[in-house]
Parts: structure tokens; sequence; C-alpha cells
């Protein structure tokens, strides 16, 4: 199994994907890999956050594509791709904030891995492309996550030249949220992993799905849903439990509940 995982303190896991020799690739192994350690850690009550993460040189350079030219039809094609998509929609409808773990390249459905995470971030020399132009296969799926993410204009120029942005760059553009020296990384990245943790897992639940639900509503109706939302909040003990302790200036107790 070439998908790892590592439990830290706290309640934060880290998920590697540990094929350095393809660069990390998204094969039909390693996706379906991903898949379900994701699945498992987001039904684990003691998981809180999950750092993803790619070994050896980089995080991942998107699909296998000595296994992609081997599959030679239209229905294989479509499993490999339909798999890719239920990866990148479990850490969006999973419960559990996911945060990626970036150095070296992060190129097509690496760079869609990425983008689809909830927080990313990277060493100051990562490399972030959606490079399919190059070799005749448009980027379409690994676009879905990154145009969500970043204005259409950048998102074009990734998707017609093919050419790789620079960490300083997509920080800019918002594809992630801020890039570290090579030893500062990881630490930067516990550090916001763990405080996310130390919040109430029921708020973050809650919080995280109507973020991404309200995203795709016409604005009425994302205020009628969030109110709906806010309101379903407010009746969880640990909202009461939260606005007590600030109002008696001490530290909440979460019951998640």
């Amino acid at each position: 199994m070439n998908i790892k995982n590592k439990k830290l303190s706290d309640g934060v896991v880290i998920v590697r994907i540990d094929e350095p020799k393809t660069y990390n690739s998204l094969s039909f192994r390693n996706l379906s890999d991903l898949l379900k350690t994701l699945q498992k850690l987001d039904k684990d009550k003691k998981v809180k956050v999950i750092i993803l993460e790619g070994a050896g040189r980089g995080f991942s350079a998107g699909h296998n594509l000595k296994e992609v030219k081997g599959l030679k039809n239209r229905v294989k094609y479509q499993k490999l791709f339909n798999l890719c998509s239920k990866v990148m929609l479990q850490i969006v409808e999973g419960k559990k904030p996911v945060i990626a773990k970036v150095h070296g390249a992060a190129f097509a459905a690496g760079c869609q891995l990425v983008a689809s995470c909830d927080l990313a971030y990277s060493t100051k020399d990562a490399l972030f492309a959606t490079p399919g132009v190059n070799i005749g296969l448009f980027c379409s799926t690994p676009m879905v996550a990154v145009s969500r993410k970043i204005n259409r204009k950048p998102m074009m120029q990734m998707l017609l030249t093919g050419e790789p942005i620079k960490a300083n760059f997509a920080k800019e553009i918002g594809l992630i949220n801020d890039c570290y020296s090579k030893s500062k990384l990881n630490n930067e990245v516990l550090k916001i992993a763990k405080k996310i943790a130390s919040k109430s897992n029921l708020t973050i639940k809650i919080g995280k799905e109507a973020f991404y639900k309200q995203l795709e509503m016409p604005l009425k109706k994302a205020y009628a849903y969030t109110s709906q939302m806010m309101t379903k909040n407010m009746m969880a003990m640990d909202a009461k439990e939260g606005i007590s302790a600030f109002l008696e200036k001490r530290t909440p107790k979460w019951k998640n509940k």
C-alpha cells in the first residue's frame, strides 16, 4: 500500500502518498487507497485534522502517464477519471479539514489535489501546473478544483500555456495559503493543524459543510441556508459552552455535541 498515515497527538493525522519512484502518481491503486484511507479517517472520532503530503522529491505529478497510455479504451479511462473525482469530492465533502503540505511539484491532478484541500501550504520553491495541453490532454478535471480557488485569467493562463507557476504567485492568486522555507514548512503546517484541532469537532464539521454548500447558491438562498445552519449550530452544547466560556473568561471544554 503506497498510502500511509501517521497519527500525531492532538487528533492530527499525516497521510502520505508514498510512491516517490513515480513522483507519487495518482494511479488507480494510489487513488483507490487514498480514497479508502480518507473515508476511514473521516469516520474516526479521534481524528480532527488531516495533513496530506507526498514522499520523495515532490507532492504529486498527477496521473501515471504510462498507466494512462496502457488503458486504451473509453470504459477504463472513464473509470480512472471518475475515481479521481471521487477522491476530490471526499476531501471537500468529508467532515475533517484537510491540509495540503506541498514540496517540489504539484502538477495536473496533483495540482487538483492541492486545490481540493481546505487549506494548502508549500515550500517557497514549490511549483504548480496544469500542463496537460503540452501532451495533447487538456487538464479538464484538474481545472474544476483549481478554477474554484483562483480567478479566470490566471486559470486560463495555466491551462492554455501549461507553464508552471511559483509558490509566491500561487499564494498571490489564492491557490495556496502561504509558502515557507523547507526548514519551516512542517512546523508551520503542524501549528495550523493543531490550532484547528483545538476547536470543537462538531462546529468545524457544521462550518465546513455550510461553507462549500453556500458557495454554489444564489445570495438570497445562501443567506436562508446559513441562517438555518447557524440555528442548528446554536442549539449544540458546544456553542453554549463556547459562549459561556468566553463570557466567563475561561478555556472552553468541548463535548463535540
